[in-house]
């Protein structure tokens, strides 16, 4: 089975690709399933075939972000150790996706690690431009210019001065 992702399988060797597409089950599921919810356990880890996934956050059910491309990850709780994941996973229509449980990827990733360290950062480099997606959405957020918080939480205002 082969993932139209240029992101998060490029630079893998071949046969790390074969194990990672090994341990997933191809699922479909309709419109209106929730593949999981946010708080809950967070044991799977999911790569989007086909279809449309919302993520949403609290009661209301704000939508985030929408999952819609081939290749697209999502699930990501479940690989970096929370224990619960950030959002809730609804199917806006019928979806076909992969499924990996998440204690076997992360064994996978961490018996590879050259593989596992590129899959990461591949991980990282989805979920930042994730986030600048989101950011832009925010409607009224002044356009802020990036200031260096030299990992304090302080930044540096015009005057060059740390606050």
């Amino acid at each position: 089975m082969y993932i139209m992702q240029k992101d998060l399988l490029s630079g893998l060797r071949k046969d790390f690709v074969k194990l990672f597409m090994d341990l997933s089950v191809k699922e479909t599921h309709r419109k209106g399933y929730f593949l999981f919810q946010e708080g809950k356990r967070a044991s799977h880890f999911y790569v989007m075939l086909k279809g449309c996934v919302k993520l949403t956050l609290g009661d209301v059910g704000h939508t985030v972000y929408t999952v819609d491309h081939s290749g697209e990850a999502f699930g990501w709780s479940s690989l970096l150790g929370r224990p619960a994941y950030s959002a809730s996973a609804e199917c806006a229509e019928q979806t076909k996706l992969l499924k990996f449980d998440a204690t076997k990827l992360r064994d996978l990733l961490e018996t590879n690690p050259a593989d596992g360290l590129v899959f990461f950062r591949h991980l990282a480099e989805t979920l930042g431009n994730r986030l600048l997606q989101t950011y832009r959405m925010i409607p009224g957020a002044p356009q802020v210019q990036s200031t260096a918080s030299f990992g304090t939480g302080q930044v540096m205002n015009e005057e060059g001065i740390v606050e």
